[in-house]
């Protein structure tokens, strides 16, 4: 049995529950050694046998499976970050059944993920973008055209870059080529959630330097877009006094009334305008609100 293991962002113990329990039974652990925390292989057993796949190439990597499954032996294949985003597992999976060999997966927390927690930032926020747009430029990997830098960056959504640190001016460029603002917030974030972290708030102007100033050009996110100033947004319509669930009923005022779409500080939308045609100073309610597609 083999099992494709998220080793999370960096940190030891960012790791899941399920992920230390399986490293801790298995036999074999196969980890990628340039991105995996090898602070994580302390949860391994002291029989365990370890191997590092940055020197190995896709069928050894293998060969390292069948051998240990043909012994009836358990595998960990330990990924940085979460395995489906950039880890090149399912070209291991369709050998593996190809192989007849079972296999399961455990998810793990991305760095994408780690590098918003290093920042406390939130990637949608509402009123400024409520899309996360995971992307890279393309290099020896190539990218669909459909799903260039330039193509994506014109949704304006917040866009997280990977693998793309080695070549910053190149993005900075075609980002600017597209028609991107050259004063568009931006952050960088170098080895999210390790002891050596480090993160920088900056423009799409000073991207470039920033990273050189710092000496960063790989192992990196970059997070390009409004959301990184995490300014100008909207509250939530989700804890708004005056917004329903199946949870909880609109909440009294104050002078004993219902909240009403505006009420608060919180801007009415144009679903609540046609609910609430009077206006949140006029006439009173005293019922939910009925949702509406927006």
């Amino acid at each position: 049995m083999v099992h494709f293991v998220g080793a999370g962002p960096g940190a030891a113990d960012l790791i899941t529950v399920r992920g230390k329990k399986l490293i801790e039974e298995a036999d074999v652990i196969i980890y990628a050694g340039s991105l995996v925390n090898p602070e994580l292989l302390k949860y391994a057993g002291s029989d365990a046998e370890i191997h590092d796949s940055s020197r190995l190439t896709l069928d050894e990597v293998i060969a390292l499976m069948k051998k240990a499954d043909s012994e009836g032996k358990t595998v960990v294949r330990l990924h940085t970050g979460d395995p489906s985003i950039y880890g090149a597992v399912r070209e291991q999976m369709d050998i593996l059944d190809s192989e007849k060999i079972s296999y399961d997966s455990t998810p793990g927390v991305s760095s994408f993920c780690g590098a918003a927690a290093a920042l406390n930032m939130e990637y949608t926020l509402p009123g400024i973008s409520q899309s996360v747009i995971i992307t890279r430029m393309e290099g020896r990997t190539p990218v669909p055209e459909g799903e260039s830098v330039e193509a994506l960056s014109s949704h304006g959504a917040t866009m997280v870059f990977f693998l793309s640190a080695g070549d910053i001016d190149r993005l900075v460029n075609k980002l600017e080529a597209a028609g991107m603002s050259l004063d568009t917030p931006c952050a960088i974030v170098y080895k999210a959630t390790w002891d050596d972290e480090k993160k920088f708030i900056c423009t799409l102007d000073t991207l470039a330097q920033t990273a050189a100033d710092n000496d960063i050009h790989k192992t990196a996110l970059i997070i390009v877009g409004k959301t990184v100033a995490q300014t100008g947004y909207e509250k939530s319509k989700l804890y708004a006094p005056d917004f329903s669930t199946e949870y909880r009923p609109i909440k009294p005022s104050p002078d004993g009334g219902a909240h009403r779409p505006g009420d608060d500080g919180f801007a009415r939308t144009e679903a609540e305008r046609r609910r609430w045609p009077e206006g949140p100073d006029e006439g009173t309610c005293n019922k939910n609100i009925k949702s509406e597609p927006t």
